[in-house]
């Protein structure tokens, strides 16, 4: 876990993991058969400390269902705003627009987007919080345990269509969706890689 935990509005203490599920750890639940995906790294990247990615949202739940259940601890994905605010201290600043015109928003945002890096790297390749977490503004972007259901505020999260995912920007992702490239992104660029990181409302 971080060096310490972070601590919401309100008070309240969210402890979070230093980096984000590696393909090693992934590995070993697909290895007792409670995550069903495989994660294979490149040739010459050392699994245990590359972000295991290409996961759903029925992928993470998976693994936090296994995680849970072996550790004696409950972890869980974050929240849409618990992921915002531990995040709010490394991510970029959103850019000015460069056209102000309406009939040229488009170009705005083509030249203004995209600037979060887009390749998987390892471990502490980007920035780490005051409170010790790294790489929440890398290429990994990390499902939330939000659900985006549009007009259906009351749909269970059972049924729900779409969950918030949280990087250079919050996206909606279909649940299903292991490539972002293939998906559905609400707005901005899309995430480049999917991935995930635990959190715990009670320390180790």
């Amino acid at each position: 876990m971080a060096d310490r935990p972070v601590i919401m509005p309100g008070g309240r203490a969210l402890y979070v993991q230093r980096y984000e599920v590696t393909v090693a750890a992934w590995n070993v639940c697909h290895a007792e058969g409670r995550c069903a995906l495989e994660v294979r790294s490149r040739p010459g990247v050392d699994p245990a400390v590359t972000p295991a990615t290409g996961l759903s949202y029925v992928d993470v739940s998976e693994y936090v269902d296994w995680i849970t259940s072996t550790g004696g601890h409950a972890f869980r994905l974050p929240t849409a705003s618990e992921w915002s605010h531990m995040a709010r201290s490394v991510l970029p600043d959103t850019p000015d627009p460069i056209f102000t015109d309406p009939a040229l928003r488009w170009a705005s945002g083509y030249l203004t987007e995209g600037l979060a890096p887009r390749g998987l790297e390892r471990q502490r390749s980007f920035s780490v919080s005051p409170e010790g977490i790294a790489d929440l503004d890398g290429s990994v972007w990390e499902w939330t345990q939000d659900c985006y259901a549009g007009a259906s505020v009351d749909l269970a999260v059972a049924r729900c269509p779409a969950f918030l995912v949280g990087g250079e920007h919050v996206a909606a992702m279909f649940y299903l969706v292991r490539d972002p490239a293939r998906g559905g992104c609400a707005v901005g660029t899309p995430p480049a890689h999917l991935g995930m990181r635990l959190v715990s409302d009670d320390p180790l």
